[in-house]
């Protein structure tokens, strides 16, 4: 009954978030209420209040860890947003193809999310094109393809998903096995949705973008403040491989050096002028109700979790499908509607490494649909997420413009990683 009252509430929950401009209710307070309420049924269910709140704040750690690197990557991004950083590289991009740049920036997100992960990619590259495309409708359709290009890259890596992560960690896969199998099929994911939007923007020409007028010292600053920003950023994986810290510990060390940085850039600034350029301010130009939003649909998801409902879910998938490559398919799917983390977990938990050995292609086939699968619904990944705030892009836009090109990519790189295995 309790499982079934909670799966009640998260549907309600998810459909509030859909219809989100419909109720004219902001997305950030449904996804808190679902979360809240999922928990409050488990608690007064169960009867042992302790147990479950010992529970909590041990998700909770976990939550925090993604929020955090996520503020401290926005917060980095913001500060290189404030510097006029950014206009940097939009003069390194000649094309004035749309179709063209449409390329470009889906193959950067591809190549970024895997030294990267998907996550700081998708905030660097949606602010990217924040520059190069002034028209909102366009944006939304390169942040569409900026989420499926990211979520794709770090699937093949073992730093660029956190499920890939897992699996590494967890002496599932091997580095150099998961990143020479998955590489192909990640890039399938990418190609079709790739060329359909391309074909939208064929013939279509970016308008000039109008530079902002720095002094020569504005300048400077712009371009120690980009490349300290991304050369951190990329530190930040290796950071996490030295000491085997959580990412956001590194992202948090990262966001203290940027603030050191830019603290010096500006100690013989006027403080008035100066304020705009420091992280103080970069902190308040942050979306934090996409943070908030972020939070409910993650206490919402871990409660499904403790309850045993993704675990039933997964076990259920094994008894009645009883083939791998349909398990792994289906879980692909359930990614974009609850956390890929605890599926992946409680696959890691039901398949130990005598059934399936380190590199089994059950394990790389798990990596590359938990890390695609997330594409075809926008909350459905860390990377949606943080892209949806950052473009206020709209669920149900999404699901009609995006969610089945995602789906279709989903689908190829499905298929090209079953007739690789074929040949193998």
């Amino acid at each position: 009954m309790i499982s079934l009252i909670a799966i009640i509430i998260f549907v309600l929950g998810y459909t509030a978030i859909a219809f989100e401009h419909t109720l004219k209710l902001n997305k950030a307070a449904s996804a808190l209420i679902t979360g809240v309420l999922c928990w409050t049924i488990y608690i007064v269910a169960g009867n042992e209040p302790e147990k479950t709140n010992e529970e909590i704040i041990a998700h909770l750690g976990d939550i925090a860890s993604i929020l955090f690197f996520l503020l401290g990557a926005m917060t980095i991004v913001e500060l290189v947003d404030s510097h006029n950083g950014f206009d940097i590289i939009t003069q390194k991009i000649s094309t004035k193809s749309k179709s063209k740049l449409l390329l470009i920036i889906t193959g950067l997100a591809f190549i970024l999310s895997a030294l990267l992960d998907n996550l700081t990619t998708a905030i660097v590259m949606t602010s990217l094109c924040s520059k190069l495309i002034p028209q909102r409708e366009d944006r939304c359709w390169f942040a569409g393809m900026i989420i499926i290009a990211a979520n794709a890259g770090g699937a093949w890596s073992p730093l660029g998903d956190v499920t890939t992560t897992m699996l590494w960690i967890g002496g599932q896969v091997s580095a150099f096995n998961i990143i020479s199998q998955l590489i192909l099929p990640s890039l399938a994911v990418c190609i079709i949705p790739a060329i359909v939007i391309g074909r939208r923007f064929k013939g279509k020409k970016i308008q000039s973008i109008p530079l902002s007028v720095c002094t020569p010292k504005e300048k400077r600053d712009g371009r120690i403040v980009l490349i300290s920003g991304i050369g951190l950023l990329l530190f930040v994986p290796l950071f996490k491989t030295v000491t085997h810290l959580p990412p956001f510990m590194g992202m948090l060390l990262v966001l203290g050096l940027m603030w050191v940085i830019t603290t010096v850039l500006h100690s013989k600034t006027n403080p008035a002028t100066a304020e705009r350029f420091t992280v103080t301010h970069a902190l308040q130009k942050i979306d934090a109700p996409s943070i908030l939003f972020f939070l409910g649909i993650l206490l919402a998801v871990t409660a499904l979790e403790s309850i045993g409902i993704l675990k039933s879910l997964a076990g259920l998938l094994e008894q009645k499908l009883n083939n791998d490559w349909l398990i792994g398919t289906v879980l692909g799917l359930l990614s974009a509607v609850v956390d890929n983390v605890p599926l992946v977990a409680a696959s890691q938990g039901m398949y130990d490494l005598n059934t399936y050995p380190m590199d089994h292609a059950f394990w790389e086939f798990l990596a590359l649909t938990t890390g695609t699968g997330g594409s075809a619904i926008i909350i459905g990944s860390a990377a949606g997420v943080a892209v949806m705030g950052i473009e206020k892009i709209d669920f149900m836009w999404y699901l009609k413009k995006i969610s089945w090109l995602a789906l279709a990519g989903f689908f190829s790189g499905i298929l090209i990683f079953l007739l690789l295995h074929q040949l193998r």
